[in-house]
């Protein structure tokens, strides 16, 4: 589709604990750490900024940015929100500076989640190059990774990312775990499996975000270092059927998760979305493999 986004280009957050944030985005993902005034950002590959953390109660996202190619294709984009009733608000100067793009617009998807589309990326002047990871995170061109947002309806969600804003269905995951009924859609918007994904109701606007790093071993190092800094490990070591990516959840100091993983398939010409009947080949729930 034309006029659609690119990539997931960054996330916001509101967090109560920033010292907290700093050292696990830091000494335990192994990001660059940049503090501001009010906060401070991460970056881990070429841009300037993937993630942007200021200081506050909600402990929740307040921003899903998503990248667009050119300032022609935000107006597209834009017309066609309008079309569909969805209003939008140009974002100021002082915005798009702290956001380190040339522009963006600021919406809500179906459930109130709040988006921002943009153009114009900061690119670091420097090479990016992890403390921790020596093979660095596969990003780039596929977007900082992932994010499973707030949904009251999956099927109005599923419209909203694919005929709106033009992503693509990836795959489905549904099944019966004891009384709930588990239904989650993944969507692309380029070779990253999925930037998004939705499941129903959550208490928070974020589940989760996730990160892929390029090589396994970094990623059990990491695991090694959130044991040491005492960072709790949410969901243990398993392998999803859809993506084939080999994961761990950790618990962020805001209460929300963060996947970290390795291995991931990408988006090939003529992909079939497919159903999955479980969350995992193996591992991270005990009793679904």
């Amino acid at each position: 589709m034309s006029d659609s986004v690119a990539q997931l280009g960054y996330l916001g957050f509101e967090v109560s604990d920033l010292e907290a944030w700093v050292l696990l985005c830091e000494r335990v993902l192994g990001f660059e750490v940049a503090r501001n005034e009010g906060g401070f950002s991460c970056r881990y590959d070429s841009y300037a900024q993937r993630l942007f953390f200021s200081e506050g109660p909600a402990d929740d996202l307040i921003a899903v940015g998503w990248e667009v190619a050119s300032p022609e294709e935000l107006d597209g984009l834009v017309a066609r929100l309008a079309e569909q009733g969805v209003e939008t608000r140009a974002g100021s100067e002082v915005e798009a500076r702290a956001r380190r793009v040339t522009r963006l617009v600021s919406l809500r998807d179906p459930t109130g989640n709040p988006l921002e589309l943009f153009v114009g990326p900061e690119q670091s002047q420097t090479p990016f190059v992890s403390r921790y990871s020596a093979g660095g995170f596969v990003a780039e061109e596929q977007g900082l990774g992932h994010v499973v947002v707030n949904t009251r309806d999956n099927r109005e969600h599923e419209r909203f990312y694919c005929d709106v804003l033009g992503l693509n269905v990836t795959d489905h995951i549904e099944f019966e775990a004891g009384k709930h009924h588990i239904d989650l859609t993944f969507l692309h918007a380029n070779q990253r499996h999925h930037s998004v994904a939705f499941g129903g109701p959550l208490k928070k606007s974020i589940h989760h975000f996730g990160i892929q790093l390029a090589d396994f071993d970094d990623l059990g190092r990491l695991v090694d270092r959130a044991a040491r800094r005492g960072v709790k490990i949410a969901t243990p070591m398993g392998r999803h059927p859809n993506d084939k990516m080999v994961t761990v959840y950790l618990e962020s100091p805001s209460g929300f998760e963060i996947e970290i993983g390795w291995g991931g398939v990408t988006i090939t010409e003529g992909w079939e979305p497919t159903t999955y009947d479980r969350l995992s080949l193996w591992g991270h729930w005990s009793g679904q493999a």
